[in-house]
């Protein structure tokens, strides 16, 4: 049904009628027809930082200073300017709306590196409840680190990697969590993820998943560790254990060392003996069985499980952990993968594994591949639990997704046809685009679908090269007809536009 285009009669519409049950959301994105952006002012006057992005409920932006040392916030306004005349709109914008002080607040500038650390920044996670942000600073990697127990072969290490959390109301650091000689995924926030007050990061040289807890206070506490040993308990008992045969081989030096129960010989643990990880062993046991139960006839069991199990065993044990995020508090999303695919900048061309986790019963619930149909029909169903960061704030309910919006989903399904290789999913990385000549389109999906607006990045007047190698990136306030975009070029001044609704 076609909707008056006019905000005044449609803020009275909004007064007095009652959405359908279930249909307010609906009712307040609709809303936003009215509310989309209407100027442009290009290359305004603004500070050499790297925006990073505004928070998701649109009370802060995000930006680090150029040589990566300090953490820049600022507090979204509202150009404001008076006019003498009847017809404001008619007249061109005063000379202070070329600055990005007219539009922004600044509320502090945070020193988080040292000397020779550098502010990741493409890494930030972002506490809604409390207005904590998540930043990362690292050293240098090298490639050429001695291997050390419990290192994964040809994962590069980091000499330090320090993980912030600051208050952004004031830009206090409230605690900080260091990792030394180890290797986490920062850019893009791969290596984390954020789920209410749980935090999970994932060390990729020691494949240990590390989850904590973000008090109110502003802690970070360690809750437990999974990789080499999934219950708490575990490495006690395996201690323990290692203990009791030692004793035993210092008595019998010269004999092999073996228990009899019911019947059965069992080998003992000796020190230098190399076990799967807790992890490992639980995902090998799962595939067996899975495998196992795929066959009814005991005749073609075995051959069932040499073919689908014991001929990819040295594939499965070579697997490392990608990726973790959580889909409840009890429950991770695990990827697996090889070691190339997991230090590589790309993954599509990487065979890649998903695993369900739950980690109070430490078992696995399932297990897919990552060309799997039904995996890709969970994400088509379920796409708001597949996102590169958690979306669990009151805002991501206005958010469109193909598994809330048949235009979305019908855009996926294009996608999908036209895709050359099937083993890849969408990604929800948010990351850097290369900088396209056709601007960007809002058009009503109503009738007559007229266009709205658009979004062209770069000068007002610049005509396209292409020589030089441009990146555009795209900063949208989440409700706020507002949105900045950022054109790098190569051995060229950054280009920042700001769009809004005049």
């Amino acid at each position: 049904m076609f909707r008056s285009s006019n905000v005044a009669a449609r803020v009275f519409e909004r007064q007095i009628l009652t959405p359908r049950p279930g249909a307010s959301v609906n009712v307040v994105r609709q809303f936003y027809e009215n509310m989309c952006p209407s100027y442009t002012i290009y290359d305004i006057d603004c500070p050499d930082h790297s925006f990073r992005k505004f928070t998701d409920d649109g009370q802060y932006l995000v930006s680090f200073s150029r040589n990566h040392q300090d953490l820049i916030i600022y507090r979204p306004t509202w150009l404001s300017f008076s006019c003498k005349e009847e017809d404001c709109d008619s007249h061109d914008l005063p000379p202070k709306a070329k600055k990005f002080d007219s539009f922004f607040t600044q509320i502090c500038c945070v020193p988080l590196a040292s000397t020779n650390e550098f502010i990741c920044k493409d890494f930030f996670l972002y506490l809604e409840n409390l207005q904590f942000g998540l930043f990362a600073t690292s050293t240098a990697q090298s490639h050429d680190t001695p291997a050390t127990e419990g290192a994964i072969h040809g994962v590069p290490s980091i000499e330090k990697i320090t993980f912030y959390l600051v208050r952004l109301e004031d830009g206090m650091v409230l605690d900080e969590k260091a990792f030394c000689n180890d290797f986490v995924n920062l850019p893009h926030s791969m290596g984390a993820f954020l789920y209410e007050d749980l935090l999970c990061i994932v060390s990729l040289r020691y494949q240990i998943i590390h989850i904590l807890q973000i008090r109110d206070s502003g802690n970070l506490v360690e809750v437990r560790n999974i990789g080499a040993f999934c219950r708490e308990d575990d490495q006690l008992f395996l201690h323990s254990h290692a203990q009791c045969i030692g004793t035993v081989d210092k008595t019998k030096p010269d004999e092999l060392s073996t228990q009899v129960a019911n019947g059965i010989q069992h080998p003992q643990v000796t020190q230098g003996s190399s076990f799967l990880s807790g992890m490992k062993q639980r995902l090998l046991s799962f595939i067996f069985r899975k495998t196992w139960n795929e066959e009814a006839d005991q005749t073609l069991r075995v051959q069932h499980l040499k073919k689908k199990f014991y001929f990819h065993f040295q594939d499965y044990v070579d697997l490392i952990i990608w990726k973790v995020q959580f889909l409840d508090r009890h429950h991770l999303l695990i990827k697996f993968g090889s070691v190339d695919g997991g230090v590589s900048r790309s993954t599509d061309q990487h065979l890649a594994f998903f695993v369900v986790y739950n980690m109070e019963t430490t078992e696995i619930v399932s297990f897919y591949q990552n060309s799997s149909e039904e995996m890709y029909s969970l994400f088509e169903q379920f796409c708001d639990h597949f996102h590169a960061n958690s979306r669990s704030s009151f805002h991501a309910n206005f958010i469109s997704s193909h598994s809330n919006n048949i235009h979305a989903l019908d855009q996926l399904c294009s996608i999908k046809t036209k895709a050359s290789n099937a083993s890849q999913l969408i990604s929800a990385t948010d990351r850097h685009r290369h900088a396209s000549e056709h601007p960007i389109k809002f058009i009503s999906r109503r009738q007559p679908n007229v266009l709205k607006f658009k979004i062209k990045p770069g000068p007002e007047a610049g005509g396209w090269d292409a020589r030089p190698k441009r990146i555009s990136s795209f900063l949208f306030h989440p409700f706020l007809p507002l949105a900045l975009s950022v054109q790098q070029t190569l051995m060229q001044p950054t280009v920042v536009n700001i769009h809004f609704r005049r």
